[in-house]
C-alpha cells in the first residue's frame, strides 16, 4: 500500500475518530476512542478538541463523544430538499404540463445553485438531467434568482465565461439582478450552454428565498416568449411558497 501524501498524517487520525464516533450510533467514552484509535492520550485529546472546535463532534451530558452541530445542520438540510421537492411537486407537474419544457427545483448550497429535482419535457429535444449537479450560478436562471435575492453571495472575482453570452464581470452580474429584483424573475438565454434557455422565479418560506423554481429547454421554442413564461413560471413559484409557508407551519404545530 502506497503511503498517504505528507501532510495529511492528522487529518487522516481525526477523520478515523470522526467516524469511528459516527458509526457507533452512541455516545464514545474518551478511553475507548483512545484506545481503538491506537493513538496516544495526548493526540486523542488535542484531535477531540479540534473536532470540537470545528462542530464536528460534540460532548454529551456526561462527557462521551458523539456527532457534531455540522451532522444535524447537514441532516436538517436533506430534510428541508425532502419537504421542498413534495410541495413544489404537483406545481411542477403542472408548469410542465402548461409549457412542456424541463422544469427544475434548485437550491443554495456550497455557494451555488444544486438542482434537487426535475420534471422532464414532453418534447423529444428538451434538456439534460440536471439533479444533483453543481451549475455555475452566474450563468443559470436558477442562480441569478438565487443571487439577486440574496439566497447566494454574489461573487467578487472573476467569472468564467461558459459560451460567449455568458456574463464574465461582477459589475455585468450586478445589473442584471437589479432586473430580476424589479421583474421578479431570471432570463438566461445560451449563457450556460448554446441554444438553452432558462426562466426561473423566487421560492420563498416566511419572506425569504429558499429555492428556484425554473423552465429551461431549448432556445429557439423559449427566447422569444421569455418574460411571458416568466411571469407564469413567478406565479407558480408564489403558490409553492404560500404552500410550504402552510406546510412548515402545520409542522411545527
Amino acid at each position: 500500500m502506497a503511503a498517504p501524501p505528507p501532510g495529511t498524517q492528522s487529518v487522516d487520525r481525526a477523520s478515523d475518530l470522526v467516524a469511528r464516533v459516527v458509526r457507533t450510533g452512541a455516545p464514545v467514552s474518551f478511553t475507548d476512542l483512545a484506545e481503538a484509535s491506537g493513538l496516544a492520550r495526548s493526540t486523542t485529546s488535542r484531535l477531540l478538541a479540534a473536532l470540537e472546535r470545528a462542530d464536528l463532534l460534540a460532548r454529551d451530558d456526561d462527557g462521551g463523544w458523539v456527532p457534531g452541530a455540522l451532522f444535524d445542520l447537514y441532516a436538517s438540510r436533506r430534510s428541508h430538499d425532502e419537504v421542498l421537492i413534495e410541495v413544489a411537486g404537483a406545481t411542477m407537474h403542472a408548469l410542465n404540463e402548461q409549457t412542456g419544457e424541463t422544469v427544475n427545483l434548485g437550491v443554495p448550497r456550497r455557494g451555488t445553485v444544486v438542482q434537487i429535482h426535475q420534471v422532464e419535457a414532453v418534447y423529444y429535444l428538451g434538456s439534460r438531467d440536471w439533479v444533483g449537479t453543481d451549475v455555475p450560478a452566474h450563468c443559470s436562471a436558477l442562480g441569478k434568482v438565487l443571487y439577486a435575492f440574496d439566497a447566494l453571495p454574489v461573487p467578487t472575482g472573476p467569472l468564467d465565461g461558459l459560451t460567449r453570452r455568458s456574463v464574465r464581470s461582477v459589475e455585468s452580474l450586478r445589473a442584471q439582478l437589479e432586473v430580476v429584483r424589479a421583474e421578479g424573475f431570471a432570463v438566461t438565454v445560451d449563457e450556460l450552454e448554446p441554444g438553452l434557455t432558462g426562466i426561473a422565479a423566487p421560492i420563498r418560506h416566511r419572506g425569504a428565498v429558499v429555492a428556484a423554481l425554473g423552465i429551461s429547454g431549448p432556445s429557439f421554442r423559449l427566447a422569444d416568449e421569455a418574460r411571458t413564461t416568466g411571469a407564469l413560471v413567478a406565479a407558480h413559484a408564489r403558490a409553492v411558497s404560500a404552500r410550504l409557508d402552510h406546510q412548515l407551519q402545520r409542522g411545527a404545530a
